[in-house]
């Protein structure tokens, strides 16, 4: 790995756990639908109207000095907005002002691209040129499915501090179509055959490159008890290591954070590795427009607050 001067992506998590004292991770995941139609806000288009809405809950999130510990832009919530054909960017102009702006208020909290790339090796070192050098994220997410040569290019950013989410248990409700399959291995301890989810599979897959590469972890979800159960399974397995973990699926349910927190305290897991992140539980839960209270960023603020107790994280 090549010489790099400044923190690792490890070590930002720790940073950031500590300064923020919150492990949680803010998903920016925009539905226009949903944002507030408040009279200052009226005769600006969609995105605009997103990026001040943002822009006041960081304002109520700095005056209240309440923050997450890290932000995450799902890209398909941006791009939406995007007509390439027409030459028109709204959409990743969009994301592009809300990363500088946090970087501007939020220095120090990383930002996690969520766009689950992965492809042949050369695709890949452009996939991940575009995610890391392009966007300037801190981490990204990816899928695995395509095996080593495909993660490699993008494990290598971790020798420049960066970080890398590669998918392994979700909790979508297409999941088990794949990740829980039964696959039989041979079983070194009895020289037999035994049978393992393919996620626990992909998990050890991890493990393998995180041992060069200490910036790549895993994304596990936790929206099903199910899952929850599978995230105590995995946490277990590389709790030796604790490579940096991203938890979505997390929602507006009341001990859903604090029930992911005292699993992974169980697992012995660190927790300044991990992130679990909430979305539209966190930014819009009122869902409608119309339905958005008065002051619906300090609401936003008091959800952060809330999430951050259930969690209870301590450095």
């Amino acid at each position: 790995m090549e010489e790099y001067s400044g923190r690792s992506y490890l070590q930002k998590l720790e940073d950031s756990a500590r300064d923020a004292g919150s492990i949680v991770c803010m998903g920016l995941d925009p539905v226009l639908s949903a944002i507030p139609d408040d009279e200052w806000m009226k005769g600006f288009d969609g995105p605009e109207k997103i990026f001040l809405f943002y822009q006041k809950i960081f304002n109520r999130m700095a005056d209240m000095q309440e923050y997450p510990g890290a932000f995450k832009f799902n890209q398909g919530f941006y791009e939406i907005f995007d007509e390439p054909r027409k030459n028109k960017y709204p959409g990743s102009n969009l994301m592009a002002r809300v990363m500088s702006m946090i970087e501007n208020r939020f220095p120090g909290i990383p930002i996690i691209l969520d766009y689950k790339r992965g492809d042949i090796g050369k695709s890949s070192a452009n996939y991940a040129i575009v995610g890391y050098d392009n966007w300037g994220a801190d981490a990204v997410t990816i899928s695995g499915y395509m095996g080593t040569d495909s993660v490699e290019p993008f494990a290598k950013y971790s020798a420049k501090g960066k970080g890398l989410y590669v998918l392994d248990r979700t909790s979508n409700p297409g999941a088990t179509d794949f990740q829980t399959l039964r696959i039989e291995i041979k079983d070194s301890e009895t020289d037999g055959v035994k049978t393992v989810p393919l996620y626990m599979l992909v998990s050890g897959k991890i493990l393998k490159w995180n041992d060069p590469y200490p910036g790549v972890g895993a994304v596990i979800g936790a929206s099903t008890e199910e899952a929850v159960n599978n995230l105590e399974e995995i946490a277990r397995s590389l709790s030796n290591i604790s490579p940096p973990l991203l938890i979505p699926g997390v929602g507006d349910q009341g001990g859903a954070a604090g029930q992911v927190a005292d699993v992974l305290r169980r697992a012995k897991f660190k927790m300044s590795h991990i992130r679990i992140n909430s979305s539209s539980g966190l930014t819009h839960p009122w869902k409608r427009a119309e339905n958005a209270p008065k002051d619906w960023d300090s609401v936003v603020v008091y959800n952060l607050i809330r999430m951050n107790r259930d969690i209870g994280y301590k450095d």
